[in-house]
C-alpha cells in the first residue's frame, strides 16, 4: 500500500536526522513517498532528491514557513514549488535573518536570568535553521532545565519571560510567495490553532489545501478539518511532523496520504 508522509524535519531545521537518514528510515518502515518540510529552509533538497530516487521513494518539494495572521502564529506548508524559485529562496533567507535576530534577543533575556548561552554554541546546533528547540536543548545540556517542555513552559514558550515574538511575515504574503514559486499553500496542523474568530478569518485566505491528517491526532479530531477542506474544494494533506529524538513520541509515517492524494498535490518532478 502506498503511504507518503508529507511533514517531517531534518537537521537543516530542528530535526535530529540528516536528509539521508530520514529517507533511509522512510524506506525501512515501508513508506512509498515523502516530502521534507524543514522550517524556513529548502537546503535539504540539495541532496535529498537524488537519494530518494536511488531508494525508489516518490518525493515532492516541501517547506514549512512561519507566519503571522492578526497576532496569531500560523504555520504554512508550501508544496510542489520550483526548488530554483528566487521568491522562495528570498523568503527563506529573510526568515534566517529574522531567526538570528530573534535568537540573540532570547539569549540576552536568558543571560539576564543567569542562564547564559553563547551564540556560537547555538549556531553549532543545526545545519541551517536554529531556533527555540535548539535553545531548549542547550538549556538541558547546561542544567538550567530538565526537559524541553520545561524550557518552553517556564522560559521560552509564547508569553513566557524569555520569549521574543520576532518580526513575523504575514500569512497573506507567505501564501503569495508560495504561489509565485509555482507551489501550493497548505494550512499546517490547524488542530493546534486557537482563537475561533481569527481562524474563521484565516480560512478566507487563498489556501490550496489543509493538513487534515496530522501526527497522532485521532480521526474524530480530524473530521472538522476534512469538512472544511471539502466545503472549500481544498486538497487534503497529511504528515507526522516527525522531528526524530527531540519528539520521540511522534513516529515517521504515523500520518500519511495515499497515492492519489500525493499526485494531486505534487505534479512537478524533482
Amino acid at each position: 500500500m502506498f503511504r507518503a508522509d508529507l511533514h517531517c524535519h531534518t537537521t537543516f531545521s530542528d530535526g535530529t536526522m540528516t536528509p539521508q537518514q530520514i529517507l533511509l528510515h522512510a524506506k525501512e518502515i515501508g513508506l512509498s513517498g515523502i516530502s521534507i518540510t524543514d522550517h524556513d529552509t529548502i537546503e535539504a533538497y540539495t541532496a535529498a532528491p537524488a537519494i530518494a530516487k536511488e531508494l525508489g521513494l516518490a518525493m515532492g518539494s516541501g517547506v514549512e514557513f512561519s507566519s503571522v495572521f492578526r497576532t496569531l502564529s500560523v504555520h504554512i506548508l508550501g508544496y510542489d514549488f520550483d526548488l530554483k524559485s528566487p521568491e522562495i529562496q528570498k523568503l527563506c533567507d529573510r526568515h534566517q535573518q529574522r531567526r538570528r535576530e530573534r535568537n540573540k534577543r532570547i539569549l540576552d533575556k536568558l543571560s539576564r536570568l543567569s542562564m547564559p548561552i553563547l551564540e556560537e554554541e547555538l549556531l553549532s546546533m543545526g545545519e541551517r535553521t536554529v531556533g527555540r528547540p535548539h535553545i531548549a536543548q542547550l538549556m538541558i545540556k547546561k542544567g538550567y532545565v530538565s526537559t524541553i517542555k520545561q524550557a518552553f513552559n517556564l522560559y521560552i514558550g509564547d508569553g513566557r519571560p524569555c520569549f521574543d515574538p520576532g518580526e513575523g511575515v504575514s500569512s497573506e504574503e507567505t501564501i503569495e510567495v508560495i504561489h509565485q514559486g509555482g507551489g501550493k499553500a497548505f494550512l499546517a496542523h490547524p488542530h493546534l490553532l486557537e482563537h475561533a474568530s481569527k481562524i474563521k478569518e484565516l480560512l478566507k485566505l487563498p489556501f490550496d489545501g489543509i493538513e487534515c491528517h496530522y501526527a497522532r491526532f485521532a480521526p474524530d479530531q480530524e473530521k472538522r478539518w476534512i469538512k472544511v477542506a471539502k466545503e472549500k474544494g481544498w486538497l487534503m494533506s497529511g504528515g507526522s511532523d516527525f522531528h526524530g529524538t527531540v519528539k520521540d513520541y511522534i513516529q515517521l509515517g504515523c500520518s500519511w496520504v495515499d497515492e492519489e492524494t500525493f499526485h494531486q498535490i505534487f505534479q512537478k518532478t524533482i
